[in-house]
């Protein structure tokens, strides 16, 4: 494994006890929230491999659920999760989940409210890094560790133009990018990462721009 710095090495600053099973999960739990816009007022939670076995001994569950009601990995209240989301009225479900998996440090969370849900999957891959592997059903890699913009959009001719043109007349420089789909002439997923965090304005204008569906942002 390459790591970049010692902070690598080390993890974040966070709330202990592992920075894999703890500020890992936080972070995942917190993407979840950021792709979903909001606060959920429930929560399924399939916890695989190790997390399976250790989630609660590693505190996996408070750091899933602070990451869903909005704390990072040094917040104090990760500790009080459970206590906290249930004053909230969030319902919390956890399901040890024996399929098999390409990772031992893999969540999926399923969240929602009265108007929408939405279903991630994310993997701990050591030293307080996430990634973000699925979402709804699409295929994909995102860190979780730069500004991101992630736009549902159809399957049409100029729909990826009509956004790296946006992002271009604002200067906004794009670090890595990928879409998927699941048929031809469907629905697509456009993932991009960015060197800086994009401002509602510029959402707004992407929201404008032709095929777009939906358009949710990670910030750093």
């Amino acid at each position: 494994m390459k790591f970049n710095s010692v902070f690598d090495i080390i993890g974040p600053v966070m709330v202990g006890p592992s920075s894999s099973h703890t500020a890992g999960a936080a972070r995942i739990g917190l993407a979840a929230r950021n792709l979903f816009g909001r606060e959920p007022k429930w929560a399924k939670i399939h916890l695989y491999g190790s997390f399976a076995k250790t989630y609660r001994g590693h505190g996996t569950d408070l750091a899933l659920v602070g990451g869903l009601l909005g704390y990072d990995t040094d917040d104090e209240r990760l500790r009080k999760a459970l206590q906290l989301a249930e004053k909230r009225g969030i319902e919390i479900e956890f399901i040890e989940d024996s399929a098999r998996v390409d990772h031992p440090n893999t969540a999926r969370i399923i969240i929602g409210d009265e108007a929408e849900t939405l279903e991630l999957i994310g993997i701990s891959i050591g030293g307080g890094k996430v990634e973000i592997i699925e979402l709804n059903g699409f295929e994909l890699r995102l860190s979780g560790n730069h500004p991101a913009i992630l736009i549902m959009h159809n399957d049409r001719y100029g729909a990826i133009a009509s956004v790296t043109s946006i992002l271009a007349k604002h200067q906004i420089n794009i670090g890595h990018m990928e879409v998927n789909r699941k048929d031809v002439g469907k629905e697509a997923l456009m993932v991009i990462e960015v060197d800086e965090n994009v401002s509602d304005l510029v959402l707004q204008e992407l929201e404008e721009a032709d095929h777009i569906i939906q358009i949710a942002k990670i910030v750093s």
